[in-house]
């Protein structure tokens, strides 16, 4: 189909090109553009660079930035915005810089519970210091009624562990006849360690409330990364109070659990992380700002 395309370069008459085609092609107007057409389209291809294709994280992946190792240290400077952390995840916990409050991210919104216990929305240009984020696309529910407390919750929960060496996220909807939070003041330079901000911590209580509790349960080897175990935050339901988790007591709701094997880390870089001695074993230290 193409050897009379080649041919006509040798022509020296000062015939017009596409006369030379169009004689060569039978004088089939049709074919002559459909052939060109082919020929220009293929070119093109070989000559236009394909764009970068943009790898995201799958769906399941927990995205977190820095570790719970240097919040101890107290590095509370902001590393990350929340604009960006929305676009890792739709549910997860954190804090905002100069520790500013408990975070909760829920249905792709992100609150800031104060040291007053009342939650308002966040604007994408905050910065957080510390925070997990994930997807949420869960793969189980279950119906819970008369959980007594948040031990006992825990025990309904870990049910749901199938595997202990991965990631597990959370959400609970439900009506709770009690709930205790806390939450932590903005700090200044120089920044205490965390278990002295947390020693001070003000808590707040919660009676015949409907909320809803998010968070990450996360297994014993990621001791320095995060907080191995159960990590939660709560906010009521018309999302004006809430906070870190303290205990609870549920009289009927709804538990969500979605699970991960893949974690992907941001380390903050600036020269305080640089410093930071990060290799410590603090583990009595995340039990005493757990509590």
């Amino acid at each position: 189909m193409f050897r009379p395309l080649f041919k006509m370069w040798n022509v020296t008459a000062p015939v017009p090109l596409s006369r030379v085609i169009m004689r060569h092609l039978g004088g089939y107007p049709l074919l002559f553009a459909l052939q060109w057409t082919l020929i220009l389209s293929l070119a093109g291809c070989a000559l236009v660079p394909k764009p970068a294709v943009r790898q995201s994280p799958p769906p399941e992946t927990v995205f977190q930035v820095s570790t719970i190792n240097a919040l101890l240290e107290g590095l509370y400077d902001g590393e990350m915005t929340v604009g960006q952390l929305r676009s890792h995840g739709d549910l997860g916990i954190g804090t905002f810089d100069g520790l500013d409050g408990e975070m909760v991210l829920v249905d792709g919104k992100v609150y800031r519970v104060r040291a007053d216990g009342r939650a308002t929305p966040v604007a994408d240009e905050e910065k957080s210091p510390f925070a997990a984020v994930a997807f949420f696309t869960p793969g189980q529910t279950k119906a819970l009624r008369q959980v007594q407390s948040f031990t006992e919750l825990k025990g309904e929960l870990d049910k749901e562990l199938v595997n202990r060496n991965i990631f597990y996220m959370f959400r609970i909807d439900g009506t709770f006849s009690y709930v205790q939070t806390r939450s932590v003041p903005r700090q200044s330079k120089p920044y205490p360690p965390l278990v002295k901000v947390t020693a001070h911590q003000p808590t707040f209580e919660f009676r015949d409330v409907k909320g809803t509790l998010v968070g990450f349960w996360l297994p014993d080897f990621i001791g320095g990364i995060n907080v191995p175990g159960y990590h939660l935050h709560f906010i009521t339901a018309d999302r004006q109070a809430g906070g870190h988790l303290l205990e609870c007591r549920l009289q009927d709701g709804k538990v969500q659990v979605d699970s991960s094997g893949d974690l992907r880390m941001v380390l903050p870089a600036n020269n305080d992380f640089g410093r930071a001695d990060l290799g410590r074993d603090r583990k009595k230290e995340v039990e005493k700002v757990e509590q």
